[in-house]
């Protein structure tokens, strides 16, 4: 939805991506190893298991309901494969850029069990996980992010809504998957599966109607700098993405 020819990407956002499937066909041969620098994927799973492994010697289990923040930095190997043979594969991948500054850091993971990320409550029928960020005094798990962010994972309730507090720097969307929202003061549709990129403002308004409906909801600091772009590898310059080149293929990253 986003890092295609619609939305090519929306500062600091460089493409989001939901993998569902309940054919095994379709995902168990998973994701083997490939490389990442110079920004960070974000996976929220809502249904099945991944495995992540990597060239430095890291893995963990992604479960139904867990996020992982993983920041390549100056540079990972790293693979995700399912661990099961059937059943349903859902979730979504973000992939966040990084500062100039910081592309170049040491390689990192947040693994976040569902445990830990909190659920509020904020009216009747609302429920929102906050992954990261803060909405109505209550923080995600995910810290220490350049790009500032408030990821949601927000339902509601038939004939519900719910106000969202917003850093009026930030670039925002909103990512229906699950039923139809109202969206804004002039309460525009988005349907299961549709993106809006929403305008600069300070709150976000969201409604249903006659069906509950779910939706994430992403906000982040842009930082207004040059992308140089090929892959998995996201730099500020040709120069930047040539040398990634070398160091991939001589075993550096």
């Amino acid at each position: 939805m986003i890092g295609g020819p619609e939305v090519p990407e929306l500062d600091p956002f460089l493409l989001l991506d939901e993998f569902l499937s309940d054919d095994p066909n379709d995902y168990i041969a998973g994701f083997p190893d490939h490389p990442h620098r110079g920004f960070e994927t974000v996976t929220y799973m809502l249904a099945g298991n991944m495995r992540h492994r990597d060239n430095l010697g890291n893995s963990g289990l992604l479960e139904p309901g867990s996020v992982q923040w993983m920041t390549a930095g100056r540079g990972i190997v790293h693979s995700e494969m399912p661990e099961q043979k059937d059943g349903l594969m859902w979730g979504f991948q973000l992939w966040v850029n990084l500062p100039a500054k910081n592309k170049m850091r040491s390689p990192r993971y947040q693994d976040i069990s569902p445990s830990v990320i909190p659920s509020v409550t904020p009216a009747d029928g609302v429920t929102v996980r906050v992954l990261a960020g803060t909405f109505e005094d209550t923080a995600g798990p995910v810290t220490d992010v350049d790009a500032d962010p408030l990821y949601l994972d927000v339902y509601l309730g038939a004939h519900s809504g719910l106000r969202l507090d917003v850093p009026q720097t930030h670039n925002a969307f909103i990512y229906v998957y699950s039923g139809q929202i109202l969206c804004g003061a002039r309460r525009d549709t988005l349907g299961h599966r549709q993106l809006g990129v929403l305008s600069s403002g300070s709150e976000i308004h969201l409604e249903s109607e006659a069906l509950a409906a779910r939706a994430i909801v992403v906000c982040g600091k842009p930082f207004g700098e040059p992308i140089a772009r090929y892959g998995p590898f996201v730099m500020n310059t040709r120069a930047e993405l040539e040398q990634a080149f070398i160091d991939y293929r001589d075993g550096n990253l």
